[in-house]
């Protein structure tokens, strides 16, 4: 059984652990991304320093990274315990995080976190999406739209009666990416965040 568990957080681990953003940046554009904008391999750098495009296939195959696990482990697996869901939930979180192929550094999780939810709490993940959209139009902030989001993903469940796991994984979902934006939040503080959009001259 220690095996089993070993094998299955493992295998999430990698899978989360797989840099999409890195992978797209240098076979397209032939850049490290870590070292181009924000140094970050997420979507929205891949997107600043690649193209829109590319940083929508970023964002979908880190969104597919958190999904596949947790389809695999709830649907052929066949184990649905809350304490299974929240090992291969922030397994996968913590491989985009902290990937081993990029030594132990990576992204934020927010897409990879979209996909873990999108799959166990839908309903909730997709209010939580349009947090993020509202709030990055209105402040043009990504960072300030994707803390908002995963934030609120506790309060959606619970006011929706989500079961305790989900709320309990959510809750541990949003401190980790709350702690990788640590930089954000100083920026945001100091008035000197990116925005996402260029502010037009009038």
């Amino acid at each position: 059984m220690l095996i089993y568990w070993i094998l299955i957080i493992f295998i999430s681990y990698i899978i989360g652990s797989i840099p999409f953003g890195v992978l797209i940046s240098s076979g397209i554009a032939h850049i490290d991304i870590t070292g181009r904008g924000s140094g970050n391999i997420g979507a929205t750098n891949v997107a600043r320093e690649v193209g829109l495009k590319w940083g929508l296939v970023t964002l979908a195959l880190d969104l597919l990274k958190g999904f596949v696990p947790i389809y695999i482990f709830y649907n052929y697996l066949h184990y649905s315990s809350g304490v299974g869901i929240l090992v291969v939930s922030l397994s996968t979180l913590l491989g985009h995080q902290y990937s081993i192929f990029k030594r132990f550094h990576g992204g934020k999780g927010v897409a990879t976190s979209l996909g873990i939810f999108l799959f166990l709490a839908p309903i909730p993940a997709i209010i939580a999406l349009s947090f993020f959209i509202i709030t990055v139009y209105l402040t043009n902030f990504i960072s300030l739209g994707s803390m908002i989001a995963v934030c609120s993903m506790p309060l959606i469940l619970l006011l929706s009666g989500g079961a305790g796991y989900l709320i309990f994984t959510s809750l541990i979902t949003a401190a980790l990416i709350c702690f990788k934006h640590h930089e954000n939040i100083s920026r945001l503080l100091r008035g000197e965040e990116r925005r996402w959009r260029k502010k037009q001259l009038s």
